[in-house]
């Protein structure tokens, strides 16, 4: 049995392929990425407006308390 025939592309013209060939390096070298790392031209600031409230409570046993009001600290 023979195998059926393929039907053959039409032949590009060469100036045709010749520019396809002189593009492949252009297309190639417009996809790779590049990544540049600058200091930036002016400081860099934190803005640190906060307010920090705070409360502390002690508990003082009553006996302790009462030694301190007597006797003062020393």
């Amino acid at each position: 049995m023979r195998k059926p025939l393929r039907p053959r592309r039409p032949e590009r013209a060469p100036l045709a392929r010749t520019l396809m060939i002189a593009m492949l390096p252009l297309a190639m070298a417009a996809c790779t990425p590049t990544v540049q790392m600058a200091a930036p031209k002016e400081p860099i600031t934190v803005n640190l407006n906060v307010k920090i409230q705070h409360e502390i409570y002690v508990k003082v046993d009553k006996e302790v308390d009462d030694l301190f009001s007597e006797q003062g600290l020393f």
